[in-house]
């Protein structure tokens, strides 16, 4: 970082952050030092200002926390991904074509469907379900004949039925088999109902993933059939004279693939068994790759779980090429292919921005430390530490944690005041602010002294919910984007990390990104009296809308969607505001009856009124208050 406010440039505020980096042509840091967004693929000049789009959203009495969408990236990324399949696949003169689906598992949320839907419309773009609810709405929003709509998750019989009404219905309906026993379910459902089903075979993959979700393939997957069972249903489908029915192959080893060589392992395992099965005389006209395509989100185009060593060019190019090869190798049809891609699609649409509400700092509150007489000497050896500044700093740190150690135990065997306890205190956080500003950063070569940022680093007050907006960051330690949205034309001179509103010690963020590295804090602006400071999270779009929980009885967020245009001030207009969930609804959620707490309330201001301990107009205001809260957010007032 450079040295002084007037040193700091936008550059330094790219290296520490890496908007560019994560950020996939869609983030960006202005010069103005604000985050802009171009959601526009093919309109990379037409620029969104972050700031501004919050000054808006404050100007509509829009209370923040707020998830922000912006549609137009949900549609670029559908875009992109469809055309790159189409022009590697003309490129490579391959015979199939691609018919990818959404996946809405990874955002449930009607609006992102039905935009992708929309988006997805010229290429027959369809939808993946995995569970009967699922199954319900893309019944409903998937009514392209030509779409294909891929059935996963276990099934039961009314599962399937509602699948067979898709066929009705002239829908490219697969149903893919988990297991053995759904397929005996379905075949005579079929039969009883006249309609013949399309059948997918879902393969328990060989090769094994790696990272967080190394359990989605190898003998212990979940899901998927060995190459037995594969076998035993492609014998029971002849026997029932169905096996015209099996049209597609499925296989997955897992969501967010970091390294390309396992995606390449899989795709050829997946083409090799394609093949075998063509020639085993089993019509398939699909073979399903599955998801995994994944995310840079730390922005190191790297192996780590959170980030990816291919772009989607070489990924789909893997893909096409792959099979391709394989097929050509074994005289058998390009198959059509098909991908869940789903995180995607939907991650770098949505993010959400907070203010930050206060700031709690780790460096102790500030007491007189004058001597007095009869002082103990543990005080007094403390404050000829505090006097001492040209002491070697590890031995001035080694003294200071020694003298508080001791003076722990002296305080719990009463022999400390608590005057001195205080004086303490105070001179042990004097003393390691001194320490670690004496040194460079880059010099840290104990690990005492490394551990310094984290004990001296500020904790900000963040204004959301860790469990309900980032439920990954807390249960598998994801890691995402956290910026500024604003001043990162200044330099930031707080290390801090950010900590929710919950009433729990995991509501907080333990993972950064900064620079090319993933630190335990990062550095922040210093907070001004009365002059907001935001924060974004970015790249949320992928589980984080649809995977959060309730507690503390925190509810969602209130959604903010953004779409680009020209012609209107700022290149944006707010097409849509969907209320976050109220106090009222959160609560009913959980099964208190809000009238009857509105009338007990009532009851008692009433009860105080009659007492005479309450005026009666001062009873009807706070009955009216509370009433009040209850219609609203369950999140601080900005």
């Amino acid at each position: 970082m450079a040295d002084g406010n007037s040193n700091w440039t936008i550059d330094d505020a790219e290296e520490l952050y890496g908007v560019r980096r994560w950020g996939a042509g869609y983030f960006s840091i202005g010069d103005s030092g604000n985050i802009q967004i171009a959601p526009n693929h093919r309109l990379p000049d037409v620029t969104i200002d972050m700031k501004d789009v919050l000054d808006e959203i404050r100007a509509e009495g829009i209370q923040l926390p707020a998830v922000i969408r912006f549609h137009d990236i949900l549609r670029s990324q559908v875009e992109i991904l469809n055309e790159t399949f189409a022009r590697t696949i003309e490129e490579a003169s391959y015979t199939g074509k691609y018919s990818g689906v959404f996946p809405i598992k990874v955002n449930q949320m009607r609006e992102v469907v039905e935009e992708i839907i929309d988006a997805g419309e010229p290429y027959n773009y369809g939808l993946e379900a995995g569970s009967k609810p699922e199954l319900m709405a893309v019944l409903a929003y998937n009514e392209n004949p030509d779409a294909l709509t891929v059935l996963n998750g276990y099934k039961d019989e009314d599962y399937l039925t509602l699948a067979l009404l898709g066929r009705q219905l002239r829908r490219r309906m697969i149903i893919v088999i988990e297991k053995f026993s759904e397929l005996e379910m379905l075949i005579p459902l079929a039969k009883k109902l006249g309609v013949q089903p399309l059948i997918g075979l879902r393969s328990k993959m060989m090769v094994r993933s790696s990272g967080k979700w190394a359990g989605s393939s190898g003998d212990r997957a979940k899901f998927g059939l060995s190459i037995t069972e594969i076998l035993n249903i492609i014998e029971l489908l002849k026997k029932e004279d169905m096996l015209d029915c099996a049209k597609l192959l499925h296989f997955h080893i897992g969501s967010q693939m970091s390294d390309i060589r396992k995606v390449k392992e899989a795709v050829s395992e997946g083409a090799r068994l394609y093949a075998k099965l063509i020639k085993e005389g089993v019509p398939l006209e699909y073979l399903d790759i599955g998801g995994g395509l994944g995310i840079d989100y730390d922005g190191t185009s790297s192996t780590t779980d959170s980030s990816r060593n291919y772009s989607t060019d070489e990924y789909v190019a893997d893909v096409v090429y792959g099979v391709k090869q394989i097929c050509d190798l074994e005289q058998v049809p390009h198959p059509n292919l098909v991908s869940e891609s789903g995180r995607a699609i939907t991650a770098h649409h949505s993010c959400v921005v907070t203010n930050i509400v206060g700031e709690i700092k780790n460096t102790g509150a500030q007491f007189d430390i004058s001597a007095s007489d009869g002082e103990h000497i543990l005080v007094s050896n403390m404050r000829e530490l505090v006097n001492s500044a040209d002491m070697h700093p590890q031995e001035r740190y080694n003294d200071a944690a020694s003298y508080k150690q001791s003076a722990y135990e002296a305080f719990k065997l009463g022999i400390l005041s608590l005057n001195e306890m205080a004086k303490l205190d105070t001179m042990y956080w004097r003393i390691l602010v001194e320490i670690h500003s004496s040194l460079d950063r880059e010099s840290f070569v104990f690990q005492e002294l490394e551990e310094l940022e984290d004990m001296l680093a500020s904790q900000y007050l963040c204004n959301f919910s860790i469990f309900q907006s980032a439920a990954d960051t807390w249960a598998i330690g994801q890691v995402l984007p956290i910026v500024p949205v604003s001043r990162l034309n200044e330099k930031p001179e707080v290390r801090c990390s950010i900590v929710d509103i919950t009433c729990d010690s995991d509501g907080k963020l333990s993972k950064y990104i900064e620079g090319t590295e993933i630190s335990d804090n990062i550095p922040m602006h210093t907070l001004h009296k009365n002059e907001d400071y935001y924060v974004g999270m970015f790249l949320t779009g992928a589980y984080q809308d649809v995977m959060g929980d309730m507690h503390n009885l925190f509810g969602r967020l209130t959604e903010v969607h953004i779409y680009c245009h020209d012609d209107e001030p700022g290149d944006f207009y707010i097409e849509e505001v969907v209320p976050g969930t109220s106090a009222e609804k959160v609560l009913e959620t959980m099964q208190y009856n809000t009238d009857f707490m509105a009338k007990t309330v009532k009851k008692c201001i009433d009860r105080e009124v009659r007492k005479g301990h309450i005026a009666p107009r001062e009873g009807v205001r706070w009955t009216d208050y509370y009433e009040k809260c209850l219609a609203g957010s369950t999140y601080l007032k900005a």
